[in-house]
């Protein structure tokens, strides 16, 4: 089911909303740590996020599902938002260094395929950041956040699926350990929730965040030849040879 555009601006506008991109964007900012002279592409609803990255990259965009809608960004200055199919970018090859990918991969309907055409517009060696719901994870089992549609996974499933597109994850963590609640308690002690569960690994963390690399092969397997068998000949007893010219 896609998000919609209003829904996903309305969540991050509201004070969850910000708790939530303040936890994510801190992970992406730390691994991202600069982006001076980058091309740097979000998918998805990543506006929230790229405006950490606006002030040193060479270029930044925000590409948007058709499905989901799309919003005017940045606020100020040329847009630098589009709507687009996102398994169809129109972007040429190995053109974008850095990629990021949040509110896109759950809710694709062929999440191989996006995968596969972000591999095709990162340039050799490019580097992209999924940002999924966490299968195990309260945000995923509450539709009151955007982190509540679409397919939540598993790290093995999403390792599973950055391999077969051909992506080599270079590393995992989560954040969102707070609970998905807008009351003032909840809201006040966000902070501490996430420091505490991530310096203890805690289980009950929203999203899986995973930084991959682009593979520059692609791999071939070992094909069985099958042969096909040669009929057996039986000798015809008495068959009469043709006559020689």
């Amino acid at each position: 089911m896609p998000l919609d555009i209003v829904d996903l601006r309305s969540f991050y506008d509201s004070a969850l909303g910000q708790v939530a991109s303040r936890f994510i964007g801190r992970v992406i900012r730390a691994r991202f740590a600069s982006s001076i002279g980058q091309s740097i592409l979000g998918v998805g609803y990543a506006t929230a996020y790229l405006d950490l990255f606006r002030g040193e990259a060479l270029r930044a965009l925000a590409f948007m599902p058709a499905e989901q809608g799309v919003v005017n960004w940045p606020q100020s200055g040329l847009s630098a938002s589009a709507l687009v199919e996102p398994t169809m970018m129109p972007l040429p090859d190995s053109c974008i260094d850095r990629a990021l990918v949040i509110h896109a991969l759950e809710i694709a309907e062929h999440p191989r395929d996006l995968l596969d055409e972000i591999w095709r517009i990162l340039t050799p060696g490019g580097r992209m950041i999924v940002v999924v719901p966490r299968r195990a994870g309260l945000w995923a089992r509450l539709d009151t956040t955007p982190f509540g549609y679409g397919q939540p996974y598993s790290r093995s499933q999403l390792r599973e699926l950055m391999r077969d597109a051909l992506f080599s994850p270079t590393h995992w963590t989560e954040a969102l350990y707070a609970p998905p609640f807008e009351g003032q308690i909840f809201l006040r002690s966000a902070a501490l929730f996430e420091s505490v569960g991530a310096k203890l690994a805690l289980p009950g963390a929203g999203v899986t965040i995973v930084e991959a690399t682009k593979q520059l092969y692609r791999p071939i397997g070992v094909r069985r030849i099958a042969r096909p068998a040669l009929p057996q000949l039986k000798p015809v007893i008495g068959a009469r040879l043709p006559a020689p010219h």
